[in-house]
């Protein structure tokens, strides 16, 4: 059973705490993101060992795998995202539902809104095997950590444009990123 779209602009996390799962982005540091999601990506590997990963806790939300795997997609596209933001060539992943960058606006960069409930559904999470995504959730979450620790300080007011409106800098990109994780592992109360 499909589970209904996700149509929340959550940028309001960038100013304010979140009342659903507690993460206060304001308080977040740049320099903490790295450690913070690797951390996150643990706790989702630990998560993917319980009986009722494939269970949805009711028609409306997402079982625990389907969290694993989106988050999973999340790290991979953040980490493309950062790359636009940074003006370097930018190799889409490899995500189903997804579109490439869109051009400019205003002399800035712009990245395509993703689609996540049709990637979600495309790409079978529920289906999917608990290890090969905990495998590959821990490498993403690697690889953009790494990403984020790269850039220079100089450099993380560098911004770019969704496709819908919304300015990001690398330093904001970063926040809005972890709170997606930070959420999720509350969503699935690991």
């Amino acid at each position: 059973m499909p589970i209904v779209a996700e149509d929340k602009d959550w940028t309001w996390v960038l100013d304010e705490s979140c009342p659903e799962c507690g993460f206060d982005g304001p308080a977040i540091a740049y320099d903490a993101v790295p450690g913070l999601t690797r951390a996150a990506a643990a706790r989702f590997a630990a998560a993917l060992e319980r009986p009722d990963i494939a269970v949805r806790p009711d028609e409306s939300t997402w079982a625990p795998i389907e969290y694993a795997a989106h988050v999973r997609d999340v790290c991979r596209m953040f980490r493309y995202r950062l790359d636009i933001a940074l003006g370097n060539p930018a190799t889409p992943p490899a995500i189903t539902a997804f579109e490439a960058t869109t051009g400019s606006a205003e002399g800035l960069p712009v990245f395509a809104n993703w689609d996540q409930d049709r990637t979600a559904e495309a790409g079978a999470y529920l289906a999917q095997t608990p290890a090969t995504v905990a495998a590959e959730l821990t490498d993403a979450a690697e690889t953009v950590s790494r990403a984020f620790e790269s850039v220079p300080e100089a450099d993380r007011s560098r911004a770019a444009r969704r496709s819908n409106g919304s300015l990001f800098t690398v330093d904001t990109m970063a926040t809005y990123f972890l709170h997606d994780l930070v959420h999720h592992l509350h969503d699935i109360q690991a």
